[in-house]
């Protein structure tokens, strides 16, 4: 199955079309971006620095607004429906665990004992429920990002924009929660769209990867994974997985070179 045969298959949920983002009147940091994100997608954004995939998430996220073209949710958005990963966990270090994971909720005038279930439930998913009284400085690096994570899902969003979480962490780490994020977006029916620079992870991740070339930035690949999930080790030992990181390194090549 192709990328466009993916897109047809789902609902859509949000479009962008035409997107361009300009800083400070002559930095064109993204141009021309058409992209149609749908119910259930894994969307990887893969490129080079500077290729505008964060200045992506960040209009999806409507933390910044376009210069040019529109962003659209094509269903209604409901209070809850966003979730967001940064490349840095940012969690309150003064607060436990559980007071982490309860910020959105908390943002939203609910009281603690009242979503203390949803907040555990959150906490069970990234396997962190025994750390509820913990604070920030008493976790590693990965569980840090487990939490952040956690606090993304605690809403159970339809779309969870996640800007490179595990990029800062080793490899055994890093896969570790590539597996469990893939079970987390089984277990509450997410759509992801996810920034990153690896080749590897965003082929085990993601059904679709958007190829991005820099200077400025903009689309200039689509590639299907058309692969089934649950993915696991054997997948990452499979010939499709070499194939579909051949298909992959080959687009970032092309996308580096017409960056330089």
């Amino acid at each position: 199955m192709d990328a466009a045969s993916l897109t047809a298959a789902r609902p859509r949920l949000l479009t962008m079309t035409g997107v361009g983002k300009t800083f400070g009147g002559d930095v064109e940091a993204l141009r021309g971006m058409s992209l149609e994100i749908n119910e259930g997608d894994f969307i990887s954004l893969l490129g080079p620095s500077g290729c505008g995939k964060s200045t992506a998430l960040r209009l999806i996220a409507g933390l910044i607004h376009p210069t040019r073209g529109s962003i659209r949710w094509d269903r209604p958005k409901g209070e809850g429906d966003l979730g967001v990963v940064f490349q840095e966990p940012t969690l309150m270090p003064w607060a436990t665990v559980e007071d982490n994971v309860w910020l959105p909720l908390r943002l939203r005038g609910r009281p603690r004992a009242a979503v203390r279930d949803d907040i555990m439930s959150a906490l069970r998913l990234v396997g962190l429920e025994g750390f509820a009284r913990a604070y920030p400085r008493e976790l590693s690096g990965g569980m840090k990002m487990r939490v952040s994570i956690a606090r993304a899902m605690v809403t159970r969003p339809r779309l969870i924009l996640m800007d490179e979480p595990f990029a800062a962490l080793d490899e055994i780490t890093r896969f570790r929660l590539n597996d469990d994020l893939l079970a987390m977006k089984a277990e509450i029916g997410c759509t992801v769209v996810f920034v990153t620079h690896s080749v590897f992870e965003s082929v085990f991740l993601s059904d679709r990867i958007i190829v991005m070339a820099a200077r400025p930035g903009r689309v200039i690949r689509e590639l299907a994974v058309d692969e089934p999930y649950p993915r696991d080790e054997s997948f990452r030992t499979s010939a499709a997985y070499v194939a579909h990181c051949r298909a992959a390194s080959e687009a970032l090549h092309e996308a580096m070179g017409e960056a330089a």
